[in-house]
Order: C-alpha cells, then structure tokens, then sequence
C-alpha cells in the first residue's frame, strides 16, 4: 500500500525487452535506498512493481509484466523519462494523501492545462467506466499522486495543481493528450461492492447501475 505522496523523482536508466516483457532499470539521486531490499514494493507512477535488483546505491530493477504493458502508461516510458517514486508504506508513515494500493484502475488522458495565478488547472478524461469512482472534493491518484478532485463534468474532472506539487512531479512534463495512469479511492469500490449485497456473488455482476438504485429505494421517484 502506499499514501500518494511522491518521495521523488527518478529517470529511466534502461528497458530491457524480454519476450513479451520488460525489465526497466530506474536510477534516482533523490529517493533513500537505505532501507530498500530485493522483493519490496516501490510505486513507479502509481504502478506498484517488485524490486528485483539493486545496483550503485541509486538505482533499481523491475519486471513489467505484458499485461502492465498493456493497461498503464509505462509502455509510453523510454530511456530518459522521468517517473514519480513511492516506497511501500510502514505502520508509521505519515498519512498525508489516502490510501492507493498501486494497482492502476484504467488509462486517463490530459485535455486541458490552464494557467490560474501560481497553480494550474488540469482537466483529464478518465474511461467512461471509471466515471462513477469519481466525486467531486473526492481522492484519485493520477501517475502516483494522491490528488483532490476540483469538479466533476461526466467523465471529466478538474484538477488544481499547487507550484510545490508542480515542481517535485512529472505533472511538469504533461501535456495536452498525455496518458496518465488513473486508480480510484478503493473505498468507493468497496462501496459498491458492499451495496450489491448478495448480487455480488452472482457471476456476471456488473456493479452499481441506475436500475439498480431504483429498484432498491435509492432514487425516490425514478
């Protein structure tokens, strides 16, 4: 598990294709290896990855499964990029962001950046399947980063990114029509899940829908 506050920055020092996967090796002057052992869990834009090796002191190895490859932005990484990095939480961390368990819910796409004073305004697009995790003053993790949501419009919502968030992220090197990695508070899918009650044992469920809040008293009227 991990908090979504971003210990630091680091760079992709190589990929290394492998039948179908790859190993990416990440180096970082910022991040603390002093207690980083082979088999922990660091957080590379809010994917949750294996450390397989470790070498200078300041660099790590990770397999990315074909699978991660295909459901994140890291299939976008190339020698160079820069990435968000969070150790795996202690029983002492500090909980500055909200629970995020590293598992990345669907891809998101920058549509617009805005300049407001010293912050800046982000719209992003998330997968229309998403959009019911989403709530307004609500938590998402966007590449790693525990982030509160502004507003809400469909499958559209709004960010307002301070300077010091701006500047110790790779939010600096978005773009319009970047991906970016997106995995909703996992209390709302616990929610859900618990709201379907029995249903949720029967194969096929598909979650929370407007029928089915009508037929339990949810929507008075509908």
């Amino acid at each position: 598990m991990f908090t979504g506050i971003i210990e630091a920055q680091g760079h992709i020092a190589a990929l290394l294709p492998d039948n179908g996967d790859v190993t990416l090796r990440i180096q970082s002057a910022e991040l603390d290896f002093g207690d980083v052992k082979l088999g922990d869990s660091i957080a590379v834009n809010g994917v949750c990855l294996t450390v397989t090796a470790l070498s200078g002191g300041d660099s790590f190895s990770a397999d990315v499964s074909g699978e991660t490859l295909s459901l994140t932005s890291l299939k976008q990484l190339k020698a160079g990029s820069r990435v968000n990095l969070e150790k795996a939480m202690t029983p002492s961390t500090r909980m500055g962001g909200h629970l995020v368990s590293g598992h990345v819910d669907g891809l998101g796409t920058v549509r617009s950046l805005t300049r407001d004073a010293r912050s800046v305004r982000i719209d992003i697009e998330a997968p229309a399947e998403l959009a019911r995790y989403i709530a307004q003053k609500g938590s998402i993790t966007v590449d790693g980063i525990s982030l509160t949501v502004n507003s809400v419009d469909g499958a559209v919502f709004s960010l307002n990114i301070i300077p010091h968030t701006q500047q110790v992220t790779t939010i600096q090197d978005w773009a319009v029509g970047t991906p970016v990695n997106l995995e909703v508070d996992i209390i709302a899918r616990y929610l859900e899940r618990l709201l379907l009650g029995e249903r949720a044992a029967q194969a096929g469920s598909q979650g929370i829908s407007m029928a089915f809040l009508a037929e339990h008293g949810f929507l008075n009227g509908v």
